[in-house]
């Protein structure tokens, strides 16, 4: 499944990988994505892949490539939060091209992620 990280300033997007995310799991994650796009040409995201993360099915790593690659010009800055090796290996040598920033932060570094995701869009946010 996928959860949406609450109280994330305005421009900012959060979703969280918990247990197994298949395709369907994106059916929320896409609304919030277009709604922010909408009210900002550009958005930040956050994306962890944490502890209580398990893994995908073939269709949720589509889905989550396809997200992804279907928005890349829009996206100013992205976290991605993560100890798994997998996606740390593909972010360090693919991460050169998507366009804006792209940083990547170990799972202790949650809320340093959360700091630099939001920097510059007004107020402080608290922790996921």
């Amino acid at each position: 499944m996928i959860e949406l990280i609450q109280e994330l300033p305005d421009g900012v997007v959060g979703i969280e990988a918990v247990g197994k995310v298949t395709s369907d799991d994106y059916s929320a994650v896409t609304p919030v994505l277009e709604s922010a796009l909408a009210a900002h040409k550009k958005i930040r995201l956050i994306h962890i892949l944490g502890d209580r993360f398990t893994g995908f099915t073939t269709g949720g790593m589509w889905q989550d490539g396809r997200l992804g690659l279907s928005h890349a010009a829009s996206f100013e800055r992205i976290a991605v939060v993560t100890d798994l090796d997998t996606v740390r290996t593909l972010l360090k040598r693919g991460g050169w091209t998507i366009p804006g920033e792209t940083r990547l932060f170990s799972n202790a570094e949650k809320d340093e992620a959360v700091t630099w995701v939001s920097a510059g869009l007004g107020h402080a946010p608290t922790s996921p």
